[in-house]
């Protein structure tokens, strides 16, 4: 389609009148829809109103097969307004040269009905965007709602998490505590030991300071103790002393202490089935704790428990060593054999063994010198190792030598103990005979030590172990004993030791019997002191020790 543009001069308001009635005409011929035409020519208007109050202006205007093309040039001024509108129609050309100023008013009002029915339509479609929006507000506000209800659960989630954690450990440690302060009080069978360990295990984590009163303590009185501590060792309740109320399971209120002012007081009675003290703990801080209390409540009961055992085992104890005592023989004198004895019982266990030793002179004058064990501990160990010496003893009456003597004993404990054993060893000295006629079933050979210092093991095989289920005869064998010589007879808790054979143990002690001089075998007794203390120092011992000493010429 040709092109066509025409030029038009704006010199008053009549002009611009015509002008926007023309420029209105072709837009509306040429498509262009009510509310583009309006901004066009609303904007063309304003340009030309400007122009018009200072001197005039020219109106370019160009149509093309689908645009129109207009320029406002004011006069006398180079800045000019342009604007190139799209038309869906094509322009008619040529372009017209008059315009209907009534009809392009009315026309003007047909434009601004279609604008403004156009802008009711956007209003409508805005009102229903805005209520889209204020929906979608709400929608969000209610997920922001919900995403911080999600974020609090999980947050108390996390807290929740975080305290069952630290309650699982709390409890963790306390349980461990626990178990490992018990294991440290049963770890003893000594009183004193025990109440000493208390504080340690106590102080400074769960107590401020700890005090153990035991009833049966005449030395500790209870006019200086805590009222609290004597109601818990009258009702066999614990009590907590303190200005506020503790409210701790299983433990009754009382009021605070005078003897502690400044620091709750806890108050638990100690014993396994009576009462035999007070366990007294100062708080470390302000007040005791619920879950701490508890625990403490059970260590106060475990501590009881072990202190009802050490007193038991001390009782035990004393019994069992009286008894081990009465078996002992007061040694014979005669004049020419000196005699000295020692027994040691075991560091552990009840010390009930059957370690023995015994010496008597024979009808025909000469002197038995008897040692022996019976295998393993407690009362029937005990109550064997008298039979035994009170058998061996009968068969020694009867003019038995030492051979015989074992022979039979072996008979009798093999037929009426045959689950039990035992070493022993016998050696019979006849005054004048300078010779030691000894036997042995099974048990740590006899040194001797000559009045020259000269030692010397008695190492003829011995015969085997009384009550093996094996018929078995006794040899006798026979040494030489100068006058002034020493034999020492002993148990195999003298010589052994775990960490090394008993055959280092015998070495050291013949080392330890020549080192003696003769000024110390004068005083036999002395003597005996002397060997033990090298061969005990370094260690406790498990089992008990017999020693005999046995030294031949004048007393």
């Amino acid at each position: 389609m040709t092109a066509a543009s025409d030029t038009w001069t704006i010199a008053s308001t009549a002009d611009a009148a015509r002008a926007r009635a023309l420029l209105a005409r072709l837009t509306a011929d040429a498509g262009v829809p009510a509310r583009d035409r309006a901004r066009f020519l609303t904007a063309f208007t304003a340009h030309l109103r400007r122009c018009t109050g200072e001197g005039g202006a020219r109106v370019d205007v160009r149509a093309e097969a689908d645009r129109l093309h207009v320029a406002v040039r004011p006069v006398g001024r180079a800045a000019h307004w342009e604007r190139s509108l799209a038309c869906p129609r094509p322009v008619p050309v040529p372009l017209p040269g008059s315009a209907d100023l009534a009809g392009a008013l009315l026309e003007a009002d047909a434009d601004t009905a279609a604008v403004l029915e156009s802008l009711a339509e956007a209003e409508e479609l805005v009102g229903l965007h805005r209520e889209e929006l204020h929906q979608t507000n709400q929608g969000v506000l209610a997920l922001h709602a919900e995403l911080e209800a999600a974020a609090l659960a999980q947050r108390e989630l996390l807290d929740a998490e975080r305290a069952a954690r630290a309650a699982a450990e709390r409890a963790r440690r306390l349980l461990t505590f626990l178990a490992n302060a018990s294991a440290a009080l049963n770890a003893s069978l000594d009183q004193d030991d025990i109440l000493r360990r208390l504080p340690g295990l106590l102080v400074p984590e769960y107590a401020h300071h700890v005090d153990v009163w035991l009833l049966d303590d005449e030395q500790a009185p209870p006019g200086g103790r805590p009222a609290a501590a004597v109601t818990a060792a009258r009702t066999g309740r614990p009590q907590h002393a303190a200005g506020h109320p503790g409210e701790l399971p299983g433990v009754d209120d009382l009021p605070a202490s005078a003897l502690s002012l400044d620091r709750p007081l806890l108050c638990l009675p100690l014993g396994a089935r009576t009462v035999q003290g007070v366990l007294t703990l100062a708080a470390p801080g302000e007040r005791f704790d619920q879950d701490t209390t508890v625990m403490l409540l059970e260590l106060a009961r475990r501590a009881g428990i072990a202190l009802d055992n050490a007193r038991q085992y001390e009782q035990h104890r004393h019994v069992a060593e009286a008894l081990q005592r009465a078996q002992l023989t007061e040694l014979p004198s005669t004049p020419d054999l000196s005699l000295a004895a020692r027994y040691v019982p075991a560091t552990h266990g009840l010390n009930i063994g059957g370690d023995w030793y015994d010496a008597f002179p024979q009808p025909d004058g000469s002197v038995l010198a008897v040692i022996g064990d019976v295998t393993g501990h407690g009362l029937r160990a005990a109550v064997i190792m008298g039979q035994l010496r009170t058998a061996l003893r009968a068969y020694a009456v009867e003019g038995n030598g030492p051979a015989r003597i074992l022979t039979l004993l072996h008979r009798m404990l093999r037929h009426q103990q045959p689950e039990l054993y035992a070493t022993c060893a016998i050696a019979r000295f006849t005054p004048g005979d300078p010779t030691v006629v000894w036997a042995a079933a099974g048990h740590p050979p006899a040194i001797v030590r000559e009045p020259g210092g000269r030692v010397r093991v008695l190492q003829a095989r011995p015969g085997i172990m009384l009550g093996v289920p094996l018929a078995h005869e006794y040899e006798e064998h026979t040494a030489r004993l100068p006058a002034g010589s020493t034999l020492a007879l002993y148990t195999d808790g003298l010589v052994e030791r775990r960490a090394a054979g008993i055959d280092a143990g015998i070495e050291r002690l013949a080392r330890a019997l020549g080192a003696l001089d003769t000024a110390e075998l004068e005083d036999l007794d002395a003597a005996a002191e002397s060997l033990l203390k090298p061969m005990l120092h370094d260690s406790e011992h498990d089992d008990d020790v017999c020693l005999l000493l046995c030294r031949t010429g004048p007393s």
